[in-house]
């Protein structure tokens, strides 16, 4: 969820930095100061509509992600693309009347100043993720395989952290750098105070008769903050680290509460959605059913059975993307790069996401949701089940047309894949909000205007 809180925080910041480039924008163009008038004078929809464009734009463009990895270059240039498509949207909407005594340049000043305080804001908030100035040191209490794979986790992490090191208390075979061990013949706690250790992972192999329990409470208790290898991999990845959790972390742990309220609030999004998709769809249907029959025989809808909430099956609706006997002669399998099954239209409507529209009439009949792990054939769910740890966990809210694995993961095609993605659905069910929803809807459109991920 911390990915989610600095991703609330950018977009306050964002909004915040559109009202203010309305503002400056206003002495700018009328050569005096602000007044009350002239705000009321702007009228709230026109402020609200300004905010809600630059701020989407600015989302679409990504540039609330992965600020460990930009440069002050990629920055000005994901805003510089997010204000030249704001220019266009407000150039076509023409800005609804803008009041005459401020000139329709005022908008160009406003976006203008915006993309100013954009960069500022964000430049800032990279340095501060990259520094190590501001960086929070971490101690991992093991040194075998676990341990490295938290250690090698940091550098990925948009968080700003700083490995100080590994300590040894146990007789686990090191897998670590020697070098990254650190001296610990005084104990944890004067290690942990020596290195000024923000954050301890517990990263043991066994814990069992080796756990320091006075050592590591008293680094608790001064104030610096103790995680367990599988919340930590979960803060720093937005997943869930299989190998390390059992059915005890999953009861004890925060989040997979679903409760009754939103579960309504959940319905009713997905009711929202689904009724606007398919307002949306109908004008189209025409054109998209003849394209289909055009391409190639068969019909335009296809049925496929898939496993559902508390696994029971249901027929899922889709526009047909493969031959009409695409299976025939291999059964199922998972769809593969350049599959030959699949139509020219096909492809494209893929690619799309077209061919999931169909899908509002499930989410309707309460059989799937906006938002959700997507839903798996039978055929695959006995093997995954038999090979992955927890596969059946991921059945207990509604599939989605759309999910966390789908907005973070490629296409996947392989027991590997599917482990993977598990990993995000689980993560999901465990923070499940209608913000976390909302969220992965936007990230849906990334995704789809970009292309990413489908076969």
């Amino acid at each position: 969820m911390e990915q989610n809180k600095r991703l609330m925080l950018l977009v306050i910041g964002d909004t915040l930095a559109a009202i203010m480039a309305i503002l400056m924008a206003i002495p700018i163009r009328s050569r005096r100061a602000p007044t009350l008038e002239d705000v009321m004078a702007m009228g709230s929809v026109r402020v609200v509509t300004f905010v809600v464009i630059v701020v989407f734009l600015s989302f679409l463009v990504e540039i609330y992600r992965n600020h460990h990895t930009l440069v002050a270059r990629d920055i000005a240039v994901k805003i510089g693309s997010s204000l030249g498509v704001s220019c266009f949207i407000f150039s076509i909407l023409t800005y609804s009347n803008i009041p005459r005594e401020f000139g329709s340049g005022m908008l160009v000043s406003a976006i203008l100043i915006f993309g100013i305080l954009q960069f500022i804001c964000h430049a800032t908030y990279r340095l501060y993720v990259k520094h190590r100035g501001f960086a929070r040191r971490v101690v991992i209490l093991g040194v075998g395989t676990s341990a490295g794979n938290m250690g090698a986790l940091i550098p990925e992490s948009d968080e700003n952290y700083l490995l100080s090191g590994y300590v040894r208390c146990s007789e686990e075979v090191p897998q670590v750098s020697p070098d990254r061990i650190l001296e610990n013949s005084d104990g944890i706690y004067e290690t942990a105070k020596r290195e000024k250790a923000d954050k301890i992972v517990v990263s043991l192999t066994e814990r069992r008769g080796v756990f320091p329990f006075q050592e590591v409470m008293a680094c608790k208790l001064a104030g610096v903050e103790v995680m367990d290898a599988p919340s930590f991999y979960e803060h720093v990845t937005g997943k869930l680290f299989l190998e390390g959790i059992n059915p005890s972390w999953i009861i004890f742990s925060d989040g997979f509460n679903v409760s009754r309220v939103r579960k309504v609030l959940k319905r009713g999004l997905d009711i929202f959605c689904a009724t606007a998709g398919i307002i949306l769809t109908i004008p189209f249907l025409p054109l998209i059913a003849l394209a289909i029959k055009l391409d190639s025989p068969g019909p335009v809808f296809y049925r496929q059975e898939r496993v559902g909430e508390r696994e029971q099956n249901f027929l899922l609706y889709k526009f047909r993307t493969m031959r009409v006997d695409a299976e025939s002669a291999s059964g199922a399998v998972w769809a593969k790069k350049n599959d030959t099954r699949v139509t020219r239209l096909g492809e494209f409507f893929r690619k799309c996401r077209i061919d999931e529209l169909p899908q509002f009439i499930n989410i309707l009949c309460g059989e799937m949701s906006m938002v959700g792990p997507r839903p798996e054939r039978p055929e695959f769910v006995i093997k995954l089940k038999e090979l992955i740890p927890y596969y059946s966990e991921r059945h207990f809210v509604k599939p989605g047309v759309t999910g966390w694995a789908q907005v973070r993961y490629p296409y996947g095609a392989s027991v590997e894949d599917a482990t993977e993605k598990l990993r995000f659905d689980l993560y999901y069910i465990k923070h499940l909000s209608l913000t976390l929803d909302v969220i992965i809807i936007l990230e849906t459109i990334q995704v789809v205007l970009f292309r990413r991920g489908a076969r």
